[in-house]
């Protein structure tokens, strides 16, 4: 059972859990109360901290279905723990849409309860009442077969927001979303949910899908100060400060607790900040009174609140912002979704087509489903700013999901609940930790040995062996790791780039490779015109500047370039689609649109009409004797009206609308749209022979290029058919009409931040929805793929006809003005090209558009995984295939950020190691990085200060380590001797001391370049751990030898209050005066005094030894405040050493110790200084760094990202012969990408030559899916 119970939520989604069942085992949970009370409350924090532990201890396993409570864990690669409470309600049924079942399906289908159409089955009325009788009701025998019920119990449970109701169907927990669960159809929705539904239903619904809001409940401070608390570490500093407390250390336990309460205080400020301000974004639209439709035709005004999925709602003519997700099912909305794109362009969203049963062809009857109609589909949170239809006609929606279900409800969803950041700095603390545990472990048992043989009462015994623990694991920790991220995030503040989540802020250090957006992000946001090329009778005019001439005013060409468009008014503006608006601009032309007041007085929409301006009409056209007057008049009245817009489709590419000139019978068809896809719906003889190559010659040189087409309808169609007709009867036998050319220029500093990328050798891709020439060639101009460079393209094509799926290579030209040896064309006899050296081959990109790279996840996923190794132009890709694209690099080893505007970013901005918005809009609130300025300079400035951080976190945990072993064996050398650091010493050295070097040493600015190298990932890397181990063992030397010849001396004897070890003279016998000894914990003596001042030196020591500059951060002579503690923290001790104070001697329990001791003590001092820093910064910066570290380089492995220079190709090799003889066993790469790399360095098979098709093999030998052959 306990493998077949395993159940499969979300499956394939990115929420995957597998969910066990469990049910309340009395007996345990009265054992795990006994065990609790035994422990004083522990047991019950390490059940709080360990799901899992608690699910299994207090229950038994039964099946899902009779389950009490739900174990869940997620599939990803981090495994968490949760666990969730099973409810029961009462309901009517057990299907929230059973009223809508009764009417949508046919009485054969209701007859088998589990219908595939039903997803909840049940034999229960939705509401318990008989449903109105309407247009349309259920015949008789249905409504008397559901009049009576009985209530029925419905198992569910909530997780992150959601519930998960228990379906019988299934045998599985599932969440309802709303009527997309129903699969219904286009024309479904109009038939049989655009007349609304009653309050009882209504009622019945909400049972279920619950209220209508997206609930960002603000926790009390209360709450969240529970949940801080009991974070493992702060229960530890609990612990330390209650058994110093015990121990009579009260000065260091307040300081501990002041600062663990400062810690937390800062710490909940910033949750509850974070939580307030999700709180306001999604309330400025939660509640608003909204008009709902009922089927008796009237008009309810109901809270926003109540709505549920089925309800029809009026948009107001004035506007509104949507409370919910639904689809339009009459009229026309102009709406502003920068909230869910974050582009504030305005879009036109018109009502879902509704297709006559016998229509075949792209608008058949098929399941509304939102991605596929998000023309038709008004989202949660976005802006309606007006509405357009018949005069007198309710613009209405049918409400398709709400609450959490809803777009917006999922953006806020995935940042209430984000994923834990994996980060293997995180993860080698923990493990730091743990080894610090073990040595504080052999302390433990050491000083309870030593106690027990010195018969020391049992009390001492405890405190002071626990108090071993709480030094060598040092309660300061987390705050003084906090220091460094938030002075880092204050330096981003600086340079304008806001960060919601910190702990990315070290990751950025890692990144080695970063995806850019093309379109407002490298480029310019918008395009320009450059200029037009016309095509008549199937022959291309030559290239024009502008299409602004009298001569082509009334050509068809003119015409489309004028009515093609989603262009709308708004107070007086002309707004929508930067490229819609940069055409029509091109013409000159003027836009009107029909106000109220004319509309009233037609009973149907008034179009919207554009003409050229007067000046540009011929001033007075000759009459032909042949012309009479009326058609004179008309022509010098010239505007043509638009009476039917198909939205662009990005599926489609292309749009579409139907005008009619003024005066005309017939009307016109005017497309515009992709070439590629324009041509294919053109009259073969329009469509000029030379198309291809004009495009393709545009294309590389980085235009963006769109076709132009157009139609005389037949005579037939009037207005009417065509508000019903097909888009398909108007998208066909086109006349072709020529090219627009349009151009996105480079954002000026785009080639100087890709430039210091590749210098950094950090790796660029070009993720886009563009098409792959223009992104090519935009990669070629901003230094992306340098000129040399050989491009592959790879095309995939899905298996059709039998036939397996098959990538055929070829190659992209180069920019003709460079030719070089390694070239390769496209003809065969350059096959032959084997015998190149392999440098030069490694010089190429793999470019690849969204269609290929979905076949090529699909069919030939362990080719993927060669693919992005060097892929660098990813175009024409949906915002889903951006994050896939995320998802593969990282599954390679990558640490990926991504850089884009926020528009269609969000998914891989949320994804990537480090996202980057350049959009200040809601929908970046996903990203955790947003910058000011609009380009792409950021991403250096983000990665420097990444890893600036991330050197100070290494810093900070390599000192706080120090600090805590250099402690320890202070206070283990004193237990041999029965002694122990005094209170004020403790205080001294935690406070005056480490607090201040910590919260200073972070303080390093980042350096103002970034190098080729990258600091290492986790603190358990060679370099780290030989700083670590090196410096305990000077540290260890020296104290050992201060402790042991301290006793060596010839002034040595036992301290007690009379002893004048200073003054050399008096030599008294003291040993009868023990009695009048005063220090109960033996503090006062000589080896406690010798160690403390070489100690506090030794924290000085390596804090500096730590603090380092280049090439990360800024040398630690800039940081002031640091240099000013350190020298000050000098001058005190050199001080109170050399110049004995009686009162300062006193408050830190030091004796007096002779004068040459001390200047002993100051040798000793210099001369570990010394040590420490020649291992330091010699041994280990000079010698291992250059040889260890530098394996990270990403050229070492053959990932060349950028062309190497001549001279970068000798070190390169230099550097091998250098790694071969100091490792002669060739060590295998870490990351998975270098690992490829190698393998592919080998493969005489790549990269693939440009005549060859790779086809997937249905069944894999030798563990390969895939096989090159060769074309003939």
């Amino acid at each position: 059972m306990e493998k077949e119970d395993l159940k499969v939520l979300n499956k394939g989604e990115e929420e995957e859990m597998e969910l066990q069942g469990y049910r309340l085992c009395r007996w345990r949970l009265a054992l795990v109360g006994l065990g609790v009370l035994c422990t004083g409350g522990f047991l019950l924090l390490l059940l709080y901290w360990m799901p899992e532990w608690c699910v299994k201890s207090t229950c038994t396993r039964t099946t899902a279905r009779d389950a009490e409570v739900v174990l869940l864990r997620s599939t990803d690669e981090f495994r968490r723990w949760f666990l969730a409470r099973v409810r029961v309600m009462l309901a009517p049924g057990s299907n929230p849409f059973h009223s809508l079942e009764t009417q949508t399906t046919s009485p054969s289908s209701l007859s088998s309860p589990s219908s595939p159409s039903c997803p909840f089955s049940s034999s229960h009325l939705a509401n318990g009442h008989t449903p109105h009788p309407s247009d349309g009701s259920p015949a008789q025998e249905l409504i008397t077969r559901y009049a009576e019920y009985q209530p029925t119990q419905i198992r569910y449970f909530t997780f992150h927001s959601t519930k998960y109701y228990w379906n019988d169907g299934v045998q599985n927990f599932e969440v309802l979303n709303g009527l997309e669960d129903l699969q219904v159809s286009c024309s479904t929705l109009h038939s049989e949910n655009s007349a609304g539904l009653t309050r009882n239903q209504q009622e019945y619904r909400r049972l279920f899908f619950g209220v209508n809001e997206i609930a960002v409940k603000v926790p009390s401070v209360f709450k969240l100060l529970i949940k801080e608390v009991l974070n493992p570490f702060y229960i530890f500093q609990l612990f330390s400060v209650i058994l110093w407390s015990a121990d009579e250390y009260y000065y260091y336990a307040v300081a501990i607790l002041i600062m663990s309460v400062i810690s937390i205080a800062t710490s909940l400020y910033t949750i509850k900040k974070q939580y307030v301000m999700l709180h306001d974004m999604v309330a400025t639209h939660s509640i608003v009174r909204v008009s709902v439709c009922r089927p008796n035709n009237d008009i309810d005004e109901i809270m926003s609140t109540d709505l549920v999925p089925g309800d029809v709602m009026v948009i107001p003519s004035n506007g509104t912002i949507m409370p919910c997700d639904a689809v339009l099912v009459s009229g026309t909305c102009i709406v502003n979704e920068s909230m869910l794109t974050g582009e504030s362009v305005p879009v036109t969203k018109t009502n879902l087509p509704n297709p006559l049963p016998g229509d075949r062809g792209e608008e058949a009857d098929i399941a509304y489903d939102t991605e596929e109609h998000k023309r038709h589909t008004l989202f949660c949170g976005t802006n309606v700013i007006q509405t357009r239809f018949y005069t007198g006609e309710l613009v209405k929606a049918v409400v398709v999901r709400t609450g959490f279900s809803t777009a917006k409800g999922q953006l806020v969803r995935s940042i209430l609940y984000p994923k834990p950041t994996d980060f293997k700095l995180y993860r080698d603390a923990y493990l730091f930790l743990l080894c610090l545990v073990a040595v504080a472990g052999i302390g433990f048992v050491y000083s309870i040995v030593l106690s027990i043989m010195n018969k020391v009462p049992a009390k001492t015994i405890i405190i002071e062996s626990l108090d071993i623990i709480t030094i060598t694991v040092p309660p300061a920790l987390p705050a003084a790791m906090t220091a460094g991220i938030v002075y880092a995030q204050r330096r981003l503040k600086h340079l304008g780039i806001f960060c919601i989540s910190p702990q990315r802020i070290n990751i950025c250090g890692q990144i080695n490779l970063v995806c850019f957006d093309k379109t407002g992000t490298l480029t310019e946001d918008g395009l320009d015109m450059w200029g037009v090329q016309r095509a008549e009778n199937g022959s291309f005019h030559l290239s024009e500047e502008n299409a602004y001439k009298e001569n082509l005013v009334k050509s068809q060409f003119v015409a489309c370039m004028a009515t093609c468009h989603s262009l709308t008014k708004i107070e007086g503006q002309l707004s929508g689609d930067p490229l819609d608006l940069k055409m029509f601009e091109a013409t000159g032309w003027i836009l009107e649109e029909a106000t109220e007041e004319e509309t009233s007085l037609h009973n149907r929409i008034m179009p919207t009409v554009v003409r050229p301006p007067k000046q540009l009409l011929p001033p007075e056209p000759a009459v032909s004797p042949e012309q009479d007057m009326e058609l004179y008049e008309l022509s010098s009245a010239y505007e043509i009206g638009i009476v039917r817009q198909f939205p662009f489709s990005s599926a489609l590419q292309r749009m579409c609308v139907v005008a009619r000139l003024l005066g005309e019978k017939r009307m016109d068809a005017y497309m515009k749209g992709a070439p590629e896809v324009v041509a294919s719906l053109c009259k073969k003889d329009t469509v000029p022979e030379n198309f291809a190559e004009v495009l393709e010659g545009y294309t590389k040189q980085g235009f963006r290029v769109i076709a132009l087409a157009h139609r005389r309808l037949e005579s037939k169609l009037t207005w009417h058919k065509v508000q019903n007709i097909n888009r398909d009867h108007v998208e066909a036998n086109m006349e072709f009409l020529g090219l627009i050319i349009m151009q996105n220029k480079l954002k000026a500093e785009t080639p100087a931040v890709l430039q210091d990328l590749h210098r950094a050798n950090i790796r660029t891709v070009m993720v886009t929805g563009d098409n792959m020439l223009t992104a090519i060639s935009v990669a070629r101009d901003c230094g992306m793929i340098p000129p040399q460079d050989t491009v592959i393209i790879a095309d995939a094509l899905p298996p059709n006809d039998g036939q397996a799926a098959k990538i055929t290579w070829r190659y992209a030209d180069k920019p003709s003005k460079i030719a070089r040896l390694e070239e390769v064309n496209i003809s065969l006899e350059d096959v032959c090209h084997i015998d190149e050296p392999k440098a030069t081959q490694e010089l190429y990109h793999f470019a690849m558009n969204g269609k290929s790279f979905a076949v090529i996840s699909e069919h030939f996923p362990d080719m993927l995984q060669k693919l992005v190794l060097h892929g660098t132009v990813f175009a024409r890709m949906a915002p889903d295939q951006k994050t896939q694209l995320i998802e593969s690099l990282q599954g390679v080893d990558y640490f990926v950020g991504m850089c884009g505007d926020g528009a269609n970013d969000c998914g891989a901005l949320k994804r990537a190691h480090s996202g980057i918005s350049l959009s200040e809009l809601e929908a970046s609130v996903a990203s955790p990085f947003t910058s000011r300025t609009p380009n792409i300079s950021c991403v250096p400035s983000l990665i420097r200060e990444g890893r600036a951080a991330l050197i100070t976190s290494f810093c900070v945990f390599k000192f706080m380590a120090l600090y805590s072993i250099i402690q320890y064996i202070s206070v283990t050398l004193l237990y041999s001797i029965l002694s122990n650091l005094g209170d004020f010493q403790f205080l001294f050295i935690d406070i005056a001391i480490i607090l201040l070097i910590v919260f200073t040493m972070s303080l390093n600015p980042a350096w103002k370049e970034l190098v080729s190298r990258r600091p290492p990932s986790g603190l358990i890397s060679g370099p780290l751990l030989f700083s670590v181990l090196t410096q305990i063992l000077i540290c260890l030397g020296f104290q050992t030898v201060t402790f042991l010849w301290v006793k060596q001396q010839p002034w040595y004897s036992e301290w007690t209050p009379l002893s004048d070890a200073c003054n050399q003279s008096s030599h008294i016998n003291v040993s009868d005066h023990n009695d009048t000894e005063v220090d109960d914990h033996n503090i006062q003596n000589y080896e406690n005094t010798s160690l403390f001042y070489v100690s506090s030196f030794q924290y000085l020591i390596v804090a500096i030894v730590f603090s380092k500059g280049k090439p990360f951060r800024q040398p630690s002579y800039k940081n002031w405040p640091f240099v000013l503690s350190t020298i000050t923290l000098y001058f005190f001790l050199l001080f109170i050493m050399f110049y004995p104070v009686q009162g300062i001697d006193d408050f830190l329990e030091i004796v007096c110790v002779p004068f040459e001791w001390r200047f002993k003590l100051f040798l000793i001092i210099l001369v570990n200084a010394a040590v420490s820093v020649f291992v330091e910064t010699f041994v280990l910066d000079i010698i291992l760094w250059k040889l260890v570290f530098s394996r990270d380089k990403q050229g070492s492995f053959g990932v060349t990202p950028v062309a190497q220079t001549p001279q970068g190709g000798i070190d390169l090799r230099a550097y091998k012969c250098l790694s071969r003889l100091c490792c002669p066993s060739k060590m295998a790469p870490k990351a998975r990408y270098m690992h490829l790399a190698q393998e592919l360095s080998v493969d005489p098979d790549w990269p693939p030559k440009p005549t060859t098709t790779t086809e997937a093999k249905s069944r894999p030998e030798n563990g390969s899916t895939y096989q090159i052959m060769t074309n003939s």
